[in-house]
């Protein structure tokens, strides 16, 4: 069985190789590069995607560029940025939960803004960074890559005290290594988004990165400056300022005239919580934290105007880590030596090409995990699904169906998940299905500590 797991393995990781083997030329003007990650923001979230709320500026954003139907992150927040920032997945990393983001070191990982910047990129980072660890000092951030930073997540010491858990009203936020007051008239989401447009003020005159994690529209919900009413429907308000922010940036950026230069891509990190949770007026199958379609299948809109093809809904299944070697062919950067990267470049799709679709989407959580082509799911303890009505339902398949289509499906996803479990040197571990996820957990101090070594 290990030679077949072994030639298994090797079949898996050879188109990867090969697309990574060689640096990708550097294209004649590179484009600026946001990334907007809003937080546990799922499918039925966003208007353009079937949702009862409602999102012009977003919808105006996909109506401009390309809307994916099929993209996957893991159903909780802290696998999913790491897979983002690193392009691996969760097995490699060792973030395969909330609460494990410490395993992801500067030392261990290369981080998409180093590749970035190593390609003449001025990068930045805003919004939530609570579910990774290792950034509290400017220092901490050129490690990973960061020129600049104002984000919510770790706790600092100050005046003895722990601090840095508010996110919205009167936040904790750490703008460059310095602790912001927590000034309670300020709303934190606006102070991210004058941050950003500050940065890129300050840095048009070169290309930039600004991975942009938005705490926007994580439970627990408040009141946002627009709310109005004594008991205001915050899912919906919340929403909707995360709209009007993303309208406001656009609206800058075509103010600075660079909207021609610059790709916005805006992405869910794994699905809703709470809401409407309807798609199309139907319920959609599952929830933030499950490891089904309303946990992992997320929005995505790619977005550069001249360039992203306008209006075109691609059908292509896409991985959050195919954002490392997207962004890092766009800028003409060069893929990190000896380092396994999972992510499949989507840059032709950007660019109105076919390029190189992928196959099966590979979803880990904790131990568990599956792989899923367009049609046909298979999980780790050989749950077969058809996923022809998905999102709404994944209809089980018996193991012994006669079907010669599900069959052949059964067995090519057989071969994929064993590749990855081949790699995987924490498989053996068992599957506790009903382990709550962990809750979001600051660094600590000693973790802290560790930071200057």
């Amino acid at each position: 069985m290990k030679p077949i797991l072994a030639f298994l393995t090797a079949l898996l990781l050879a188109p990867l190789a090969a697309l990574h083997a060689a640096s990708t030329p550097r294209p004649a003007t590179q484009p600026n590069i946001i990334y907007i990650l809003a937080d546990d923001f799922g499918l039925p979230d966003i208007g353009c995607y079937g949702s009862a709320y409602k999102t012009p500026h977003l919808d105006l954003l996909a109506a401009g560029g390309t809307r994916f139907e099929y993209c996957f992150a893991a159903p909780l927040c802290a696998p999913t940025r790491a897979m983002g920032m690193f392009g691996r997945y969760g097995f490699r990393t060792g973030v395969t939960d909330n609460g494990l983001g410490a395993a992801a070191t500067p030392q261990s990982e290369v981080c998409i803004a180093k590749v970035l910047k190593q390609a003449g990129y001025a990068t930045a980072v805003a919004g939530k960074w609570s579910d990774l660890e290792y950034l509290v000092t400017r220092e901490d951030a050129a490690k990973w890559g960061y020129d600049e930073f104002m984000i919510w997540g770790e706790r600092w010491e100050e005046n003895g005290e722990q601090t840095g858990r508010a996110r919205y009203w009167g936040p904790d936020y750490n703008h460059n290594g310095k602790i912001l007051s927590g000034d309670k008239s300020k709303f934190g989401p606006d102070l991210l988004h004058g941050f950003v447009v500050d940065f890129i003020r300050e840095r048009r005159d070169q290309p930039f990165f600004i991975y942009y994690p938005t705490p926007l529209i994580h439970y627990k919900l408040q009141r946002t400056p627009d709310s109005v009413g004594d008991k205001p429907d915050l899912h919906a308000d919340n929403i909707a300022y995360l709209d009007k922010l993303v309208g406001q940036l656009v609206a800058e950026i075509e103010s600075l005239k660079l909207r021609d230069k610059t790709l916005i891509v805006f992405v869910g990190d794994n699905g809703s919580t709470k809401g409407s949770h309807t798609v199309h007026g139907r319920p959609i199958h599952g929830k933030k934290g499950e490891l089904n379609e309303g946990g992992c299948r997320v929005p995505l809109i790619l977005n550069w105007p001249g360039t992203t093809p306008a209006g075109k809904v691609c059908k292509d299944l896409v991985s959050i880590t195919d954002f490392f070697p997207t962004f890092t062919e766009l800028a003409g950067g060069t893929m990190p030596a000896g380092v396994t990267i999972d992510g499949r470049s989507i840059a032709p799709q950007a660019l109105g090409r076919p390029g190189q679709p992928r196959e099966w989407v590979y979803v880990q959580l904790r131990n568990d995990r599956y792989v899923r082509e367009a049609r046909w799911k298979l999980t780790q303890s050989g749950d077969f699904f058809d996923m022809k009505d998905a999102p709404w339902q994944e209809i089980p398949v018996p193991a012994d169906t006669t079907d010669s289509e599900a069959k052949a499906a059964r067995s090519r996803l057989q071969t994929a998940l064993d590749g990855m479990l081949a790699q995987d040197p924490n498989k053996a571990s068992p599957v506790n299905p009903a382990t709550p996820p962990a809750t979001e957990k600051p660094a600590k101090k000693k973790k802290q500590k560790q930071q200057t070594q």
